[in-house]
């Protein structure tokens, strides 16, 4: 299973621009001001052939306030399920109460400890780090997050018992139901299995990990999880639910396909959009099930208007299939199945070469590539040069040509000739002088 590394440190040390440096993307707020990260915040890190989940925590004060002590029972969540803690510290100030008593707090946890000196981006500091041996971690490294400087360091450290290959999943495709508590996937689980293998209340969090079980769907077999029900970030103090955010977390990139659970009677939130969306950046592939149409009246009316806001809201996934269904009654749930296969399929399909680059040249016949500056992109090759989920390398003669509504013209082309109904798909362009 994926590694998890968590960041701690207190205010204004770095952690969030040190977390958008590591997953390559700006998803934390960075601002000069301490304490705008208070929830955790979760990304993926590809390190050298290495992979793993990387939780952003709030800044821990130990100062009397609103949000201390939600931020650092948050902090000791991450720290408990993760297997490396990066522990942040300002290069630039000497050692603070704070980070005496939040050196106290790891130790109370068996966990690896790397200690990153930030802020260390000029000769003259490079001293600095060795002042913070005094913290009492052997593996401490001086690092700037803002200029990128130490990361290769810190991360071959913290990465160093980490197996390059990851574990190996069941032989079984593995069909994740997520969504936010409540909203039925442990009556769903006991429907598709035609027992009560999920324990189901009315009671928000029930489901406190997550659950395998196989099961046979004409004649092949299936590996089918329950998870925990995932709140909003801000929503998810309680004891009941500590690990559960996390545990769902994995359990979507341990799987092969996700089916997203809506409650019918309580419409789209935008959290369902969210949750979606951890799917949809894992690369599974994903179905849309809105549970307890029961409670419907009108049904058959109410389906037309369902379908259309389900088109509005969910418009950044319209190739995943959506099916309404009643767990409670069993009414439709054999209409599940057949989605999530399809998404399957198609998560893990192969498109011969030849047949893409027909589909590609015909694209570029019908529209070229817009020019900038007096140059033109060039379109020289293409092939799919993964799958799980489908991705497709285009050889060009300058990457930075494209446009990201061109590259949306190509992706819709592609969804055009080929059936990828339920899959996310990514396109990457090169260089013809790249390797």
């Amino acid at each position: 299973m994926k590694k998890t590394v968590c960041l701690i440190g207190r205010p204004n040390v770095g952690k969030s621009t040190l977390f958008n440096r590591l997953i390559k993307e700006k998803k934390a707020i960075i601002m000069d001001e301490p304490g705008i990260t208070r929830d955790r915040l979760y990304g993926n890190v590809f390190y050298n052939n290495k992979a793993f989940l990387l939780i952003d925590t709030g800044g821990i004060t130990f100062e009397e306030g609103n949000f201390n002590e939600d931020i650092k029972l948050q902090a000791e969540l991450a720290i408990n399920e993760s297997d490396v803690i990066i522990y942040l510290v300002d290069g630039r100030t000497p050692i603070t109460s704070d980070d005496i008593e939040i050196r106290n707090l790891l130790m109370r946890f068996n966990k690896k400890v790397v200690v990153a000196v930030n802020k260390l981006d000029n000769d003259n500091l490079a001293n600095e780090v060795y002042n913070f041996y005094e913290l009492g971690f052997a593996n401490v490294f001086a690092i700037s997050a803002a200029h990128n400087l130490g990361i290769k360091e810190l991360l071959d450290e913290v990465t160093a018992d980490f197996s390059e290959v990851e574990e190996v999943k069941s032989s079984y495709p593995r069909i994740s139901l997520i969504g936010r508590p409540n909203v039925g996937k442990s009556s769903l689980v006991n429907a598709m299995l035609n027992e009560e293998r999920s324990i189901v209340s009315d009671v928000a969090g029930t489901t406190r990990d997550s659950i395998d079980t196989n099961f046979r769907y004409e004649g092949n077999t299936y590996t089918l999880v329950d998870t925990a029900g995932m709140r909003k970030k801000g929503k998810i103090y309680e004891n009941v639910e500590k690990y559960s955010l996390i545990r769902s977390l994995k359990a979507i990139e341990n799987s092969d396909v996700c089916v997203l659970v809506i409650d019918a009677s309580e419409g789209i939130i935008e959290h369902d959009k969210h949750i979606a969306s951890y799917a949809i950046d894992a690369g599974k592939g994903l179905v849309l099930c809105v549970n307890k149409w029961d409670l419907i009246e009108n049904s058959d009316e109410k389906i037309k208007e369902w379908k259309l806001l389900l088109k509005h809201e969910f418009q950044f996934i319209p190739y995943v299939k959506v099916v309404f269904l009643s767990a409670k009654t069993k009414k439709r749930v054999h209409t599940l199945m057949p989605e999530v296969l399809t998404a399957y399929e198609n998560n893990n399909k192969v498109i011969k070469t030849s047949l893409l680059n027909d589909c590609i040249v015909d694209a570029v016949s019908l529209h070229e590539p817009p020019s900038y500056k007096g140059r033109r992109l060039k379109i020289l090759f293409v092939n799919q040069t993964s799958s799980n989920p489908p991705k497709f390398t285009f050889s060009v003669n300058s990457k930075n040509l494209v446009h990201f509504s061109y590259q949306r013209y190509l992706e819709n082309k592609i969804r055009e000739s080929f059936d990828l109904t339920g899959t996310p798909i990514i396109i990457q362009f090169k260089n013809r002088s790249d390797k």
